[in-house]
């Protein structure tokens, strides 16, 4: 293995039609099943296809499912597979060594596995919606193309589960030949397969001769012949290694290098814009302080008054938060739910008003009186500026503060075990629907079996809630997500502070290149163009039949 990696590394690092990136947080799973955080998913996305996947703009479209189509009011889903959708070869697995088409059992097999409690996957919760009662507990194969889904009711979200990575289809053979070392194994039918991956060192990924997508021009996807992906657990040396040229693309921003690639309005400081540039789009993602609003206590708390955390919430300079902290590459906010969820373009308007915050405190002192309990934020370490930030404007108003920074996993498991009174968390979304973000606030969700960290209850949500997810028309849907949405603004169980942005850093040379508001990662049609790109499959000028 330490020849084949010194040997192939030698020639990736040259080679222009190679896409190079870091990822320092490591993965230890190539199994879909398992690939719960966004550092798997986008090497899982590379090696395997789903039925369907969502698309720049966020809509779901097929993938190996050639079309779709739903009955019975939406709780039955029909789709039918494309012909000459094959696994990858697959020499040492007995009925994969010249790879095998994909059939409608093979995804069955594959969301049956995610819910087989031997597998334990984390991903088993995509399937909730099926009726357990219908024919195959709710998907069954028809023939060798057709796969259907019963569901309990009408769950317009139910094509954007399908479009998670744990939804991706696995050969049988393969998972039973390999068992749980599968993780080290994958195969699939997506546009790469995997070369070689020294945990810890790096992971090479070759294009997959047998894949079945190609551009308008009729071109074979994908363009590149491999990806290299390292895994220096050093942000400033990925940094480095972008401005060097050993990478091609680095995500997000990180204290070690942010203000060395940012001037003061969250722009590309002009000194590296010869050989990068930066690309950003609104991710669905919202940074909150929660509030455990449920308490055993009969004494009275201030953070389980409503008017308390409203004067909270008013007394926070988001905007300040945003251009010092996070040098504008998030959007201030009071709303939980992300704005395209919303079928908003923005965040609804809000304002910083510390007079009235004050005034607010002041009528609530003259029924309770002072010394009132300390407030508590419990952070880790990546959050202490943001907390401390917190800290200092809601002592302002006169109220002790003080902020609780410890490690991950103890934040984890305080927050799911309601052992914190006041916590910052973030909430990604796995699908494009603003009941992804609601559904934080669901009883059925209550922590620690969900992610209902605050306690939150209403029965005024709860009713709207199911009213909701039962609307098949989109814009009455919309207009009572925005309506549950208010519902969170005014109980404010959380108090929401930004949405984050997608932030790409690619070389100038990379073409072709796709960013999504779930920042998935789509290399089906990324390239480089530059004057030592040779090898023959197109040059410079050419334009590929595709936007560049």
């Amino acid at each position: 293995m330490a020849g084949c990696f010194l040997g192939c590394t030698s020639g990736l690092e040259s080679d222009p039609s190679v896409f190079r990136y870091n990822e320092s947080a490591n993965i230890n799973s190539l199994d879909p099943a398992f690939a719960r955080t966004l550092e798997p998913m986008w090497v899982v996305d590379q090696l395997f296809d789903g039925l369907v996947e969502l698309d720049a703009g966020l809509q779901v479209k097929p993938c190996v499912a050639e079309s779709f189509f739903s009955s019975d009011s939406g709780r039955t889903w029909t789709f039918v597979m494309r012909d000459g959708v094959r696994f990858s070869h697959s020499p040492e697995v007995s009925g994969l060594e010249n790879g095998r088409e994909v059939v409608a059992a093979d995804v069955i097999y594959s969301l049956n596995r995610i819910r087989d409690p031997q597998w334990a996957s984390a991903g088993q919760w995509i399937l909730d919606p099926l009726d357990r009662n219908a024919p195959g507990a709710g998907m069954v194969a028809l023939g060798r193309d057709t796969v259907r889904f019963y569901l309990r009711e009408s769950f317009p979200p139910f094509l954007g589960l399908l479009a998670t990575a744990y939804a991706n289809i696995v050969p049988r053979e393969a998972v039973e030949h390999f068992g749980e070392d599968f993780r080290r194994h994958p195969v699939g039918s997506g546009p790469f397969q995997l070369a070689w991956w020294m945990e810890d060192v790096a992971c090479v990924l070759h294009k997959n001769p047998t894949y079945w997508e190609r551009d308008e021009a009729g071109e074979a996807l994908p363009y590149l012949d491999a990806v290299h992906i390292g895994f220096a657990a050093d942000m400033g040396a990925e940094y480095q290694g972008l401005l060097q040229g050993r990478y091609d693309f680095m995500s997000g921003l990180h204290p070690a290098y942010m203000e060395e690639l940012l001037d003061g309005n969250g722009g590309l400081r002009p000194r590296h814009a010869e050989k990068l540039r930066m690309e950003k789009t609104p991710f669905l993602k919202t940074d909150y302080v929660g509030i455990h609003v449920e308490s055993d206590s009969e004494a009275w708390q201030p953070w389980l008054d409503v008017e308390v955390r409203r004067a909270l919430s008013l007394a926070i300079d988001r905007q300040g938060i945003a251009t010092s902290l996070r040098r504008g590459s998030v959007v201030p906010t009071t709303d939980f739910v992300p704005p395209a969820l919303l079928g908003m373009t923005q965040p609804s308007a809000f304002e910083r008003d510390l007079a009235r915050a004050q005034a607010m405190l002041d009528s609530i002192r003259k029924v309770r009186p002072q010394p009132w309990s300390e407030l508590v934020i419990l952070t880790t370490s990546d959050y202490t500026d943001l907390c401390s930030a917190l800290q200092f404007q809601w002592e302002s108003l006169g109220l002790k503060v003080a902020v609780d920074v410890v490690s991950p996993s103890t934040h984890r498991e305080r927050v799911a075990n309601g052992k914190a009174q006041m916590f910052r968390k973030s909430w990604l979304a796995d699908y494009p629907d603003a009941e992804n973000f609601l559904s934080l606030f669901s009883q059925a969700n209550f922590a620690p079996g969900g992610p209902n960290y605050t306690h939150y209850t209403s029965e005024e949500f709860e009713s709207l809630m199911q009213e909701a997810i039962n609307e098949p028309q989109e814009t009455s849907r919309l207009a009572m997500y925005r309506k549950l949405n208010a519902m969170i603004a005014r109980d404010l169980p959380v108090i929401p502070l930004f949405h984050d942005q997608v932030t790409h850093f690619l070389r100038k040379e990379i073409k072709g290149w796709e960013i999504n508001a779930v920042n998935r990662l789509d290399l089906r049609r990324v390239h480089k163009r530059n004057e030592e790109y040779s090898n023959g499959t197109f040059s410079p000028d050419e334009d590929l039949g595709h936007n560049p």
